[in-house]
């Protein structure tokens, strides 16, 4: 009796253990690459079967001297399991990375009394601040 039940546990453990069954894979509709280039340049964009977009181009600026950066700007979209569309653009740069998007939430406006604060602020300057140059 025991032995039996020591078995079934094992095997109950086991199916519960057991990977799922995988999911169709999610085709891409469209690809293309070109890059990197010589200049440092490049673009990418993909389209999947499940409607997923994206895109991307980025170069050097400056190249060859002290202040050189790389820049890229692109974007993306996709729609979720409750069918709500998401779209972001981007810009990545010197400046960080610049997300814009109608669903990234935003810094609520500045009250008027800190505004008038850093006015007053800006009109009387301190001692310290006078004497620095």
């Amino acid at each position: 009796m025991y032995t039996t039940l020591v078995f079934l546990v094992a095997l109950v453990a086991c199916s519960a253990a057991a990977p799922a069954p995988a999911e169709e894979p999610i085709p891409i509709v469209s690809q293309t690459q070109d890059g990197p280039n010589p200049d440092g340049s490049y673009k990418w964009s993909y389209e999947t079967g499940n409607g997923i977009k994206a895109e991307e181009e980025g170069q050097s600026q400056n190249a060859g001297s002290a202040d050189e950066t790389k820049t890229a700007k692109g974007s993306f979209s996709y729609t979720d399991n409750e069918g709500q569309a998401f779209s972001l653009t981007y810009v990545a740069d010197e400046n960080g990375f610049q997300p814009e998007g109608a669903h990234l939430p935003t810094p609520p406006p500045t009250p008027e009394v800190i505004l008038k604060a850093l006015e007053w602020i800006a009109a009387h300057p301190s001692k310290e601040d006078e004497n620095t140059v």
